[in-house]
């Protein structure tokens, strides 16, 4: 069991990942809703509006800071899991397609964090969930025009996934990194950057292709031997 700030935390599997979430008694995680994949007795789930972080703002500021989560394509709501139990109980997320989670301790990183849009799985309460707006591709990335992605903000832990294999760069005051800007995971400059190598909106548009195809069956001797060669022949 990995030791962090706030929760505890485990990450078990290799192309299909979760995250195991340890929580103490009267403590909160906060996810994404779709993301939950398990949760012991004693733990409680309940929809909150936006992430949470904002209890001391009134009704307007709640619903601007809960809107900007449109931008990203995600919900109004999140989904916070309590621990109203007296012992240690455990919270599990799964990854949404094949691919790798990353703990990010914003306390040891530094916040806030910028991260792809739809990169965010789960955190501890108390991160903030807001987006980010990137106008200016000169400064290191390029691949598309301005776009926008998810800010997080806050001194514990955050997971959040990306796709196909992962790895980390850590940029020297000056240094200049090009990257399409679907490869990118998570960054905070100047310092370091998480980059993957298979984008969901790539796969995305791999599987759309692939089943928009006009594959001719019978009446065609290279459509049938192309169903053969890939496997439809046998059953």
């Amino acid at each position: 069991m990995s030791q962090a700030h706030e929760i505890d935390y485990r990450i078990i599997g290799e192309e299909m990942q979760y995250v195991e979430i340890e929580l103490d008694p009267s403590e909160t995680a906060i996810a994404e809703a779709g993301s939950f994949m398990m949760m012991d007795d004693g733990v409680q789930m309940q929809t909150i509006f936006g992430d949470g972080s904002q209890q001391q703002q009134g009704v307007l500021g709640k619903l601007f800071s809960a809107g900007k989560r449109l931008l990203t394509g995600e919900s109004l709501f999140m989904t916070a899991f309590t621990n109203l139990a007296q012992g240690k109980k455990r919270v599990s997320f799964a990854s949404p397609y094949p691919g790798k989670i990353i703990p990010l301790n914003l306390q040891q990183l530094g916040s806030p964090l910028i991260c792809q849009k739809d990169a965010f799985l789960c955190a501890a309460k108390g991160i903030s969930v807001g987006i980010a707006l990137q106008r200016k591709l000169g400064t290191g990335l390029f691949g598309g025009e301005g776009f926008i992605m998810q800010k997080l903000e806050g001194d514990g832990m955050a997971f959040v996934h990306a796709g196909g294999h992962v790895f980390e760069r850590t940029l020297q005051p000056g240094e200049l990194l090009k990257v399409d800007t679907g490869c990118v995971v998570a960054y905070r400059g100047p310092g370091k950057v998480w980059l993957q190598t298979l984008p969901v909106s790539r796969l995305a548009s791999r599987i759309l292709s692939y089943g928009s195809v006009n594959r001719k069956e019978e009446g065609s001797l290279l459509g049938g031997l192309g169903n053969l060669l890939d496997g439809d022949g046998f059953r």
